[in-house]
This record gives C-alpha cells, structure tokens and sequence, in this order.
C-alpha cells in the first residue's frame, strides 16, 4: 500500500537548522509531484514547497526564500526539506505530500518545534 514517512523533526534553537525526509513507497515516486505543507498550532494546513518529477522546485512564500530548499531523490524515492535560519514561527507540523493528476497522498506528520 501507499506510504508516506516522515522523519527528522525535532526542537531546534532559534537560527538553527533542520533537515527532515519523506520516504515513499507503494506508488511510482518518480512521477509524481511531491510537497511540504505545514500546519502550525491553531491555523490552518499551509504549502511550503513542491518539487516536480523533473526536480524543479517552487517556495510557496517569501519568507522561505533563501532559507528553505525541498529535493528529491529518485533513486531512493525520497523527499528532503532542508530548513536554516530557522524562526519560531517555522515551528508546525510538517507533512509530505505525493500528487498526480488522479491520485494525492499525505505523511502522518513530523513535528518541528524552533524554540530556545
């Protein structure tokens, strides 16, 4: 069956960084589109980034450019996130996302807390 694995979360001081990772597996990675969303305490679920099956990635804010890069290996059908400049407002549940046009999946969530 379909799976999403999240892993890496964790507590982080303020500034720090964290890299966490999507394992997939039941599906072929290769071909699908593949994101980050977050959903932080009391708001709702939130995009952070996409990565197509070529690779190409796209930020979903602002705030994330320069401090956030998503990436793929196809090979292991993973998906990275990898998160500096870390802030308290990063502090959410991150889950993986797998899309096709006819198919999506969601990760169970690993939880990152930024925090001194």
């Amino acid at each position: 069956q379909v799976q999403l694995v999240e892993s890496g979360g964790g507590l982080v001081q303020p500034g720090g960084s964290l890299r966490i990772s999507c394992a997939a597996s039941g599906f072929t990675f290769s071909t699908y589109t593949m994101g980050w969303y977050r959903q932080a305490h009391g708001k709702e679920r939130e995009l952070v980034a996409t990565i197509s099956s070529s690779g190409g990635m796209t930020l979903a804010a602002d705030s994330m450019r320069g401090r956030f890069t998503m990436s793929r290996d196809n090979a292991k059908n993973t998906v990275y996130l990898q998160m500096n400049s870390l802030k308290s407002e990063d502090t959410a549940v991150y889950y993986c996302h797998a899309g096709s046009l006819t198919r999506s999946y969601w990760g169970q969530g690993t939880p990152v807390t930024v925090s001194s």
